[in-house]
């Protein structure tokens, strides 16, 4: 957990502590009376939702967590040292996160098996699935070639979380400079189609997530992707020998 967390937590522990020792206490149905109320409740909740979303800490002995900022802010004698409290911090999230990404493989596997019976889903051999929506009647990328898309990313919850077309302008990148599962399929098009793939967790972004997205370790993903245009793309025994061929013409 980052420092900045802990240190939220806190503020908010000072704003609970604040409010019993003046009487202003809430419970689970009272009204908002006071500025002071109002703020404590946002931070509380404001504290839960960035654990669960950025830390993933789903479970919590709220009794216990209550008790250990009471400690804290009244000068308690602490059940757990400080100098031991970040490091059962952090092997707890650990173990959140572990529990988090099997679950993840877990359900990507059921996802994929039973998507693989539905009608028009082909598989190849390394596990991709795939499915034409529209056929298209131009060239098929190479490995090495250049393609322009549109594509919308969701994951097996319908979530979308990467769209070109909400952007509204469609990407262009090497074919080989892709996830493999983005890689193989795209090869299986030609320009003017659309396709759906279901990318396993191996053939996507593994146990790693990626910088800046929503996409967590371990998922399977579904991407709709059209192919609109391919440029040739240069192979590297090809660049070698022109890179060569530059250098002798130099002399």
């Amino acid at each position: 957990m980052k420092i900045k967390n802990l240190l939220l937590i806190a503020f908010v522990g000072l704003f609970a502590a604040s409010c019993s020792q003046g009487g202003g206490g809430l419970t689970g149905n009272s009204k908002m009376k006071t500025q002071q109320d109002s703020a404590s409740y946002a931070l509380g909740s404001s504290v839960a939702n960035n654990l669960n979303s950025r830390n993933g800490v789903e479970e919590l002995n709220y009794s216990a967590f209550v008790n250990g900022m009471e400690d804290a802010f009244e000068g308690k004698e602490l059940k757990i040292e400080e100098e031991s409290q970040q490091k059962i911090i952090q092997n707890y999230l650990t173990s959140l996160r572990e529990k988090r990404n099997q679950k993840n493989l877990e359900r990507g596997e059921e996802f994929l098996k039973e998507n693989k019976k539905k009608e028009g889903v082909e598989t190849t051999e390394s596990g991709l699935q795939y499915k034409v929506i529209e056929e298209g009647d131009g060239e098929s990328p190479g490995k090495y070639d250049t393609v322009k898309v549109h594509y919308t990313g969701t994951n097996i919850d319908d979530e979308v979380f990467d769209s070109s077309k909400d952007r509204g302008e469609p990407v262009e990148f090497p074919v080989n400079r892709v996830i493999p599962g983005w890689t193989e399929g795209l090869q299986l098009m030609e320009v003017g189609s659309k396709y759906k793939f279901f990318i396993p967790a191996e053939l996507a972004y593994g146990k790693r997530s990626p910088r800046g997205s929503d996409i967590e370790p371990n998922q399977t993903l579904i991407f709709e992707v059209e192919l609109l245009n391919v440029k040739e793309g240069e192979k590297p025994e090809e660049g070698q020998q022109q890179r060569q061929m530059r250098q002798k013409i130099k002399r």
